[in-house]
């Protein structure tokens, strides 16, 4: 599946990377995993409710998610995984 971002998302990222420098590379394999497989066992992917209903998380580190979507391009048809937002626990829900 293609990835793609939201704003939020790339802000969150941003802000994420320049206090954690060292999860970089852990999400970047994160998002690897996501695009090949999201339903990859490690990922823990699972629907969220609430506010949040329709959306999707998974799991980077301890207490990292990443927040997310699924879409088809209208265009092309293609499926897509809207990337919507990464942080803590605390952060994204």
């Amino acid at each position: 599946m293609i990835l793609t971002t939201d704003s939020k998302f790339k802000r969150a990222f941003k802000r994420l990377v320049k206090k954690n420098p060292q999860l970089q590379d852990k999400i970047l394999a994160t998002l690897e995993m996501l695009s090949s497989d999201p339903f990859t066992p490690s990922l823990k992917s699972h629907k969220l409710m609430g506010t949040l209903e329709g959306l999707w998380a998974c799991s980077v580190a301890y207490d990292c998610r990443i927040v997310f979507t699924f879409k088809q391009d209208p265009e092309t048809g293609q499926d897509l995984i809207v990337l919507v937002d990464i942080g803590s626990h605390d952060e994204v829900y």
